[in-house]
């Protein structure tokens, strides 16, 4: 029976024998040279390089349509950004790190401290549906720099790239390797619950609850990327334009189908109608079609596109003034696709659905402010985001802004862009998340930080032994002070 038989028919058995395989290789070969980890790092640019036109075509199949182009930007070369950099630096972070020895005296006989940074295994990746490829390779930069092998379970919402991952990686990769297992929740189910030596998991917060739950069976750190309702502050020294092109960029990109997509925006009062018109402008400068124009995508599924356009007919039912952002002001009644016009939804009350959820569409709540303090304090009362964007030229309000609340991460004067920092840390906090990766971090993370003490070669421990005397309790009070 095959590999993929054995899946087919037991998968959970399957899984878990890939997990022991993968583990006593870990052990037989011990930590992977830096040639080995660069070279298993060129072998998922070249799958990516490889097959970019059949993961376009995929996902575009998955998403009923997705824009090529965008695909190309995000989920390929999107990918082949952080395994590059990690080939660059990877040498570098796997050197040891010279620690303090502590007391001072004992260095002055010998006595050294460091920390190897370890591989720490077996990596569980739970990739999700809306940057699946992306979400799959991206992580694999620092697991394979941290030297460690992967198992990943791809999303059962874009199974036809699943599939294409799973067939990638079967051609490059040893399934002591890599390996991957496409199928539903309760392959997803079983996955979580597997003894990995660290698990990353990528999605939806009510679902981090399960995944965290089965994890801590066995005890398996974790690693959660989840999302939240990342707001956009927008001062009233913000150039308003430029703010609407990147704010309208980042809610349309990939149909708003984003973990750090910006979910509502705060403006000053007297601008609103400002914004709204930049906003206007924006979505018609790139998208003078929307129906039929191969830039823009499309909803995932009918659920999806059910639950968003829930929330506008209950943002409309309780008051909002809904301004559909459609420049040829076509008919969406009828479309082979689940497509939706980017918009926004003014004067948004808390009792809304859409003031409730994380959107992950291209809806865009707009709210107004007094004072930024009365925003700051808005965010501030619900749970903490994976993003956080602030528009403005004002250092003292930007300083505010950034000190009196918390996210995962920020962006200046822009949205979403600072995940495409390789070298800064990517993740989020609390409800948004639970550790973080990208570049250095990312190895950090799937490596075990081990300390390493060498004892200085004079007996200088005989002090501390006993018998104790006079000579020890003098010792001992010389170190207890300030």
């Amino acid at each position: 029976m095959s590999a993929v038989e054995a899946r087919v028919l037991d998968p959970n058995g399957a899984m878990r024998q890939v997990l022991d395989r993968q583990r006593q290789a870990c052990l037989a070969d011990g930590p992977p040279s830096a040639e080995l980890r660069i070279d298993r790092i060129d072998r998922a640019i070249g799958l990516l390089i490889g097959h970019q036109d059949a993961i376009a075509a995929a996902l575009r199949e998955d998403f009923g349509h997705r824009s090529v182009h965008a695909t190309l930007l995000t989920d390929v070369a999107g990918s082949i950004g952080p395994l590059k950099f990690a080939k660059e630096n990877l040498r570098a972070w796997m050197r040891p790190e010279k620690r303090k020895v502590n007391p001072s005296i004992l260095a002055l006989f010998g006595a050294r401290a460091r920390v190897e940074y370890q591989p720490k295994g077996v990596v569980g990746v739970i990739s999700p549906w809306n940057f699946p490829v992306q979400l799959t390779f991206g992580p694999l930069a620092g697991i394979f720099a941290a030297g460690c092998r992967a198992m990943v379970k791809p999303s059962e919402f874009t199974p036809r790239t699943s599939e294409l991952m799973a067939q990638m990686f079967r051609a490059a990769y040893d399934e002591s390797e890599v390996a991957v297992f496409p199928g539903g929740a309760e392959v997803g189910a079983a996955f979580s619950k597997l003894a990995f030596d660290h698990l990353l998991f990528t999605g939806a917060t009510s679902i981090a609850y399960h995944v965290m739950r089965a994890a801590a069976e066995n005890l398996v750190p974790t690693t959660l990327e989840l999302g939240g309702k990342s707001p956009v502050i927008v001062g009233r020294s913000a150039n308003l334009d430029l703010a609407a092109k990147r704010v309208m960029f980042g809610k349309t990109l990939n149909a708003g189908q984003i973990c750090l997509a910006p979910d509502y925006v705060f403006v000053p009062e007297e601008k609103a109608a400002e914004f709204v018109a930049g906003a206007q402008a924006a979505v018609a400068a790139m998208f003078p079609t929307l129906k039929d124009n191969p830039d823009y995508t499309s909803i995932v599924n009918q659920r999806h596109y059910e639950r968003l356009t829930g929330y506008l007919a209950d943002a409309k039912a309780k008051g909002a003034e809904i301004v559909e952002l459609n420049p040829a002001r076509e008919d969406f009644r009828q479309q082979p696709f689940h497509k939706i016009p980017p918009t926004l939804i003014l004067n948004p009350t808390d009792d809304m659905a859409i003031m409730q959820d994380e959107i992950f569409g291209p809806l865009l709540p707009v709210k107004t402010y007094a004072a930024v303090d009365d925003a700051i304090a808005f965010v501030n009362d619900r749970p903490r985001p994976l993003g956080l964007y602030y528009f403005g030229g004002d250092a003292a309000e930007e300083k505010r802004v950034l000190s009196r609340t918390t996210s995962g991460g920020v962006s200046v004067n822009d949205v979403v862009m600072h995940v495409s920092m390789e070298d800064l840390p990517f993740g989020g906090v609390g409800p948004s998340g639970m550790g973080a990766y990208h570049g250095i971090d990312g190895f950090k993370t799937f490596s075990h930080a081990r300390a390493v003490f060498h004892q200085a070669k004079p007996d200088v421990t005989a002090m501390i032994r006993p018998p104790y005397g006079a000579k020890f309790l003098k010792t001992v009070a010389g170190q207890i002070k300030r």
